[in-house]
């Protein structure tokens, strides 16, 4: 009889509850998961680019929801750098700190004399269910009109706001990384300090560790590129498992053996020589982060190319190995279908929609 894998016990108990477990948080807790760019004075992991892209990659090939929910919580947490200081240490003096945000421009936040009025709903807000705050983005309005920018286009900030200030919309109904729990969230005429507010800019970060100047779409392309190669590592882990269960009972011909040898063989080699291309790619962007304060424009777009190009090849190689799982990769209740539809959702995000 097999032996029980714990890991995936908690994702399957995950998944029927629509987030992640307790078990599960609390090791994220313990191991400061979602505090993977906060600075070390206010209890992070203070980790580079490449070291927190390697922790992303490793939670999302043990479990698609786990990976996704520390990525995108951290991704919020690496907000701390643009956050006045007060607010940085109000909001992460909490242990249990978990930043649920929306890239969705879902309010309005119309300016009084010493606060912003914020009205509106936004969507996608990955780990909602255990969130200690949200972030918000909205258009800035005054006196009744939108506040343009330098460019004439509306001004948009960010905001945080608290748990007890929002309504958490059951919104997350998806086939694949359910236990994410990625719900909407909304707000109605919520007055909160001017301080809540920060622009997401290298220019506009408050604290000067190299990581607060990586711009917002590379880091962003690269942290949601690594879970996409995680889940696809395990998925293809699996499909090979399940085809070998298949040839135990019914036997295939030796030819067909040996195709699908050396198709799997094939994959594995693709995908060792993109994730080697990833990471020098983004050793390369961080050692020039790290030396110039900041990053040149052929390397935003190397990291963005790169990120995009992986999981091009992600989605081509699933889709070659898939067929030979055979029915079990159809049954609902498997790990492998779990993974499979794991896949299949999280590689729709829209940034990484185009190959350009």
């Amino acid at each position: 009889m097999k032996k029980p894998n714990i890991i995936t016990e908690k994702a399957e108990l995950s998944e029927q509850k629509g987030s992640l477990i307790s078990e599960w948080l609390d090791e994220i807790y313990d191991q400061k998961w979602f505090k993977l760019f906060v600075p070390r004075a206010l209890d992070g992991l203070e980790l580079t680019f490449p070291q927190a892209l390697k922790i992303e990659e490793n939670l999302a090939r043990k479990d698609g929801s786990l990976g996704w929910t520390v990525t995108l919580c951290a991704g919020a947490g690496w907000f701390v750098g643009f956050l006045e200081e007060s607010l940085r240490k109000e909001v992460f003096s909490d242990p249990k700190v978990c930043l649920a945000g929306s890239g969705f421009v879902g309010g309005k936040a119309n300016i009084q004399e010493d606060s912003y009025l914020i009205s509106g709903h936004w969507t996608y807000a990955s780990g909602a269910v255990h969130a200690t705050h949200f972030t918000a983005n909205c258009e800035i309005w005054e006196n009744g009109k939108a506040v343009l920018d330098a460019e004439g286009k509306p001004q948009i900030k960010a905001f945080i706001l608290t748990r007890d200030e929002v309504e958490i919309l059951d919104a997350w109904h998806y086939m694949g990384m359910v236990a994410t729990g990625s719900h909407a969230f909304r707000a109605e005429n919520l007055q909160v300090p001017l301080n809540r507010s920060f622009e997401i800019l290298p220019e506009k970060a408050k604290l000067s560790d190299p990581i607060y100047q990586f711009p917002f779409f590379p880091f962003a392309e690269a942290t949601l590129a690594v879970n996409i190669l995680g889940i696809s590592l395990h998925l293809q882990e699996l499909i090979q498992e399940s085809f070998w269960k298949r040839h135990e009972r019914k036997a295939f011909s030796g030819d067909q053996l040996a195709y699908f040898e050396k198709l799997a063989k094939k994959s594995g080699k693709n995908m060792e020589k993109i994730r080697a291309k990833f990471y020098a790619k983004v050793e390369k962007a961080w050692k020039e982060l790290e030396e110039d304060q900041q990053l040149s424009p052929k390397s935003k777009k190397s990291i963005s190319k790169i990120s995009r190009k992986m999981t091009g090849i992600c989605r081509k190689l699933n889709a070659e190995l898939y067929p030979f799982a055979g029915l079990e990769a159809a049954k609902t209740e498997t790990e492998l279908n779990r993974v499979w539809r794991d896949f299949n959702t999280v590689s729709q995000h829209s940034l990484l929609t185009f190959p350009f």
